[in-house]
């Protein structure tokens, strides 16, 4: 038999996949399916952004490029920040990276040892405990609670956690799964912390610019932390690109540096003539995005009305990313269903909503009572959220 190396026994998946490939089963049995389980989108890439990057192609922009991505994008996308950001960074600041899920990595493997720890959300996107324990730290969840009018942070058990073996932190503010933001008094919270501790953060930003209501706010932007941070961005929400595959490393240049290095040995570089599309995307004419977020915030509200009028159930209205977290205790005790998977899978049987727990986003963490499900509304249209809901709330009130 092929023994597998023992490193690969650590490593986790983003179990929303598993739920997706049940629910093509089931609809391959004929059955109408309402995918609110996975956070891709089906809107189209803006049409400049798609023409730039064509017109790159027939340029010849087709071979290798640097790799940490053309000087035009990285100076670009800096500039970009620092308008939303208040921070000074330049090109040299800014690796660009094949998606998102490089930047966790490449942070983890530039700034942490083996038996180090570092505290990450739970519930909360299942790379980052995957990535954490498979190079050999110690994940340490930190969790988040119902608050008046969204999830909030739980500082006192954050600052609990924190260990002289704590090294970093991530923290996903515009939070996949649950849509919960850090306030002003948070933010200036977790900075005192990492600078009493020594931290360095990962600022995970991918939903920076998927907001309905207000402005969103930075760690990196507030005094001392910009030297302290990692921000992960990328294009796949802004510009509905997600199979594009691109987003982008940013931060202090002695990490970034690495980071780069990081790149030479495990992609080379990123796609080159997709930086020219995402070069039109930060410049270029913005109605196609503002017209993705006026979509979002009608699937939204259209989603989160519906979920408010079912007995048992209840959900808050966050301001930003595409997701909802609503909790279903009293719909569950109702059904006298006492599992997780068993309320999953009678949802689906029973309605067709295909959606993921709690349980998809990282362990239950000691003393959790109270049970919840993701709704992801990027991917499903504003008639198929109401009417896979409304037999959703039939089945709920049956």
């Amino acid at each position: 038999m092929i023994k597998i190396a023992d490193r690969i026994s650590r490593l986790g998946t983003e179990t929303a996949f598993a739920v997706s490939a049940e629910a093509a089963a089931f609809a391959a049995q004929g059955h109408k399916v309402y995918p609110f389980h996975l956070g891709d989108m089906n809107l189209p890439t803006p049409a400049n952004v798609v023409e730039a990057s064509f017109k790159a192609i027939k340029e010849g922009k087709t071979g290798y490029c640097p790799n940490v991505g053309i000087p035009q994008l990285r100076a670009v996308l800096a500039e970009d920040i620092n308008a939303s950001h208040g921070t000074r960074y330049a090109m040299e600041n800014v690796a660009i990276q094949p998606g998102g899920k490089p930047t966790i990595t490449k942070f983890i493997m530039a700034l942490m040892n083996p038996g180090d720890e570092v505290l990450y959300p739970n519930p909360g996107y299942p790379i980052y405990e995957s990535q954490i324990e498979f190079h050999g730290g110690k994940a340490v969840p930190y969790r988040y609670v119902e608050g008046t009018d969204n999830f909030a942070f739980d500082m006192a058990g954050l600052e609990k956690s924190i260990t002289p073996r704590t090294r970093l932190l991530v923290l996903n503010d515009l939070q996949n799964p649950m849509g919960a933001e850090c306030s002003p008094a948070e933010l200036e919270k977790v900075a005192e912390l990492v600078l009493r501790h020594d931290l360095y953060v990962l600022c995970d930003e991918a939903y920076f610019d998927i907001r309905y209501e207000g402005k969103s706010r930075s760690l990196a932007s507030l005094p001392g932390m910009a030297e302290r941070c990692v921000i992960l961005y990328t294009f796949s929400k802004k510009f509905a690109m997600t199979g594009w595959r691109l987003g982008a490393t940013i931060g202090p240049k002695e990490i970034i540096d690495v980071v780069a290095k990081l790149n030479v040995n495990d992609e080379s570089c990123p796609n080159h003539f997709i930086q020219y599309g995402a070069i039109e995307g930060l410049t270029g004419d913005q109605s196609e995005v503002k017209q993705i977020l006026a979509t979002l915030k009608e699937r939204r509200d259209t989603a989160v009305d519906i979920l408010n009028s079912i007995e048992g159930v209840r959900c808050f209205r966050p301001n930003a990313t595409f997701y909802l977290f609503p909790n279903v205790t009293g719909l569950m005790q109702k059904k006298g269903l006492t599992h997780y998977d068993e309320f999953r899978k009678a949802m689906l049987t029973e309605t067709g909503v295909s959606a993921c727990t709690r349980l998809h986003f990282g362990r239950a963490l000691p003393g959790e009572k109270d049970f919840y499900i993701r709704l992801a509304y990027s991917g499903i249209n504003v008639g198929e959220i109401k009417e896979g809901l409304a037999k959703f709330k039939a089945w709920a009130e049956s």
